[in-house]
């Protein structure tokens, strides 16, 4: 079975090489590009900007950091198994420089491999429906890429939890009909907020990416957590629609074999082909172009 992991870094920052480490990687194109083989993996969509690494907003030329370098957006230099959406670093937007921060934005969007648009709630202490991203969500629905947001818990302390609740989503999403929302992360630990707000808007997808970290056994890891994934799979079938959920490993903080074992026995395997591939392509739907490539 082919597999799209929907949500991954690609950075070289401070921390990264260590948190790889632990999960029983390198943090190195060559060492994910080799594991994202013997693992199936045939396509993966890296997350945006490092924050304090040249962010994306307002005037000059947006660059985005990675493992071997430099990332250049206009020509992209990548590999063809990686895609991108493009980090927005809301903080310094403004309702006088937003419309002009998005009209830079175009240019990349307009090249192949950027994928989608990410918003980090909870990192940048501004809401997904305050009105300085709507010409974002604007640029998005004229090109048909999803915005995919940052929700729930914060890796450091500097953030704040309130902007990061997936319930904020529901309000751009009625808003904006015709955009595909993406809540990452399933929200956690507001996992049944998230699925509730994909729930009653068609528009709204989730990605089940870093709800765990490390390398271990599957199987062990499971069974010693099992009323946590017991919670997960309530609120998913709950809901009934495994169209709405895609796999996401927040690379490099979770061992990609581990975390494939544990989504298998969280996912019903009659919704496997589902869960990690096809909702990926029809959320990332310039997927489908870079896919014919490889």
């Amino acid at each position: 079975m082919k597999i799209i992991d929907a949500h991954m870094h690609f950075f070289k920052v401070e921390g990264f090489d260590h948190i790889a480490k632990l999960a029983g990687h390198v943090n190195s194109s060559e060492h994910y590009l080799k594991a994202c083989k013997d693992n199936n993996v045939v396509m993966s969509i890296a997350m945006g900007n490092a924050r304090g690494e040249q962010p994306l907003y307002g005037g000059g030329t947006p660059r985005v950091p990675d493992l071997a370098g430099t990332f250049d957006l206009l020509h992209y230099n990548q590999p063809k198994e990686i895609a991108y959406c493009a980090g927005v670093d809301s903080d310094p937007l403004t309702p006088a420089n937003a419309e002009k921060t998005a009209r830079e934005f175009e240019r990349y969007v307009k090249t192949p491999q950027c994928v989608g648009i990410k918003i980090y709630l909870g990192y940048n202490a501004v809401y997904a429906y305050d009105p300085v991203h709507f010409p974002f969500y604007e640029l998005a629905q004229h090109y048909n890429i999803p915005v995919a947001f940052h929700t729930g818990d914060l890796a450091n302390g500097h953030g704040q939890l309130k902007y990061a609740h997936p319930l904020t989503i529901d309000e751009v999403a009625v808003r904006f009909p015709k955009v595909r929302f993406v809540i990452c992360h399933c929200g956690n630990p507001w996992i049944k907020d998230a699925i509730e707000v994909a729930s009653k808007n068609e528009n709204v997808y989730i990605d089940m990416s870093g709800l765990l970290e490390g390398k271990f056994d599957g199987s062990q890891f499971f069974e010693k957590h099992r009323d946590y994934f017991s919670y997960i799979r309530m609120w998913i079938d709950y809901m009934g629609r495994y169209d709405k959920f895609m796999y996401g490993t927040d690379w490099p903080l979770i061992n990609i074999r581990s975390y494939i074992d544990v989504m298998k026995m969280v996912i019903p395997e009659e919704h496997w082909q589902e869960f990690f591939y096809d909702n990926a392509v029809h959320v990332y739907s310039k997927l489908k172009d870079l896919l014919k490539d490889l």
